[in-house]
């Protein structure tokens, strides 16, 4: 009797030193020196119908107003087109030393131009630099036709990539932007192709901030005026149409701190530079954005029931990034919650807990805390050994 109940003991022993491992935290996130937190004024009111700043690596929205209306994107099209022509060439369904045969349509498109003649072959990349650069109708239509056979198919592909990205206010018509009745985007879902225009690949980003491109003998500018007033500005793109007036998406970066801006539906293309030039100041001076947590990043190690291993490694599928007010980061504090009685079979992404940013009492953000491996179950023995433990882990616990 003694034996056996010395055997209990040792089990439940065992026990409480698992309860306490569960208990792990991440401990403080790490912020600046402390100090005095600056004000943040109320943000900047803009003369256009609709605009938006976040930032490009937490999302994180600074300033919105009307950022889901659906307007006409006029140029801005362009930034979809030019994005499927790279994944094309990611994909190593193009090349960009590709020749492209120009068509008829392509030639006599109206509007902003590249100036490619009908009849020639030009290739991909220098397409890609008319439609970044010149905002070439010409040079959309040929991408779009040899792309996809005809432009109103390579229309139903940006449909299609639009959906994917979660552009959900948006429905295009044509490459090129020109206008057509429920040709239409929004802010928001401008900033999402722009940010995944700068993920997805940054060597071919580096495109928009080239401020000239010669064609066909003819020299012209970058239609982003901010590439010269403001050099932390490396892109993106401009629009105008009569429909949807002046409009602006471009991206800065600060000390490693990159904000995305839209700006839609201002009267000039003095105008749409200024109010653009506003909502960076504004969001660079009194924000910050700091990446705490990788993406895969080992966290704690939870206590795994029924396995072939007793413990598996966790973190976030995303990692943590967080854009707050410059001077409070210094004050947040990480913890995390694992779910009790973990059992195996667990694969690789299950969730297994959650993990907590806190400002005091006040939850700043929270994600899903997920298995980074897989781990599979235990023998007969093994899961019978670990019922018994757990039989008396509910009674301890």
């Amino acid at each position: 009797m003694l034996k056996k109940l010395l055997h209990t003991l040792v089990i439940a022993s065992t026990l409480f030193s698992v309860s306490v491992s569960q208990a792990q935290t991440p401990g403080p996130v790490p912020g600046p020196a402390a100090g005095s937190v600056p004000i943040v004024p109320t943000a900047p009111q803009l003369a256009a119908t609709s605009y938006l700043l976040i930032d490009a690596n937490s999302g994180a929205v600074l300033v919105e107003h009307n950022p889901d209306v659906r307007l006409p994107p006029a140029s801005l099209t362009k930034m979809m087109t030019s994005y499927i022509a790279r994944l094309e060439i990611q994909r190593g369904q193009l090349k960009e030393d590709d020749l492209v045969l120009v068509s008829e349509k392509a030639w006599r498109k109206g509007g902003s131009k590249m100036f490619i003649e009908v009849g020639n072959q030009v290739r991909v990349i220098d397409l890609l630099r008319g439609i970044i650069i010149q905002s070439g109708n010409d040079a959309s239509i040929a991408i779009a036709e040899h792309i996809a056979g005809s432009e109103e198919a390579f229309a139903d592909l940006m449909n299609s990539h639009a959906k994917r990205l979660g552009m959900t206010n948006t429905h295009f018509l044509n490459s090129t932007g020109w206008p057509a009745e429920g040709h239409l985007t929004s802010s928001r879902d401008m900033a999402t192709l722009a940010r995944a225009t700068i993920r997805d690949d940054p060597e071919y980003y580096k495109i928009y901030k080239e401020k000239e491109f010669v064609w066909n003998g003819i020299r012209q500018p970058n239609r982003n005026l901010m590439l010269w007033r403001d050099p932390s500005v490396d892109g993106l793109k401009t629009g105008h149409t009569e429909e949807a007036g002046y409009c602006l998406v471009a991206s800065a970066e600060r000390d490693g701190m990159r904000l995305i801006s839209v700006v839609m539906g201002t009267t000039s293309e003095a105008a749409r530079a200024a109010e653009t030039q506003k909502l960076l100041t504004w969001g660079f001076r009194f924000f910050e954005t700091r990446t705490f947590y990788q993406p895969g990043q080992v966290l704690s190690n939870a206590r795994v029931w029924a396995g072939a291993d007793n413990t598996v490694e966790v973190g976030l599928t995303d990692g943590l990034i967080m854009t707050l007010p410059k001077g409070t980061l210094d004050k947040l504090e990480a913890s995390i919650t694992m779910n009790p009685a973990i059992k195996a079979p667990i694969a690789a992404g299950d969730v297994l807990g959650q993990v907590e940013v806190r400002d005091g009492d006040k939850v700043v953000h929270s994600a899903p805390v997920v298995a980074l491996a897989d781990v599979e179950e235990a023998g007969i023995f093994g899961r019978l050994w670990d019922s018994i433990r757990l039989f008396f882990y509910g009674l301890f616990n």
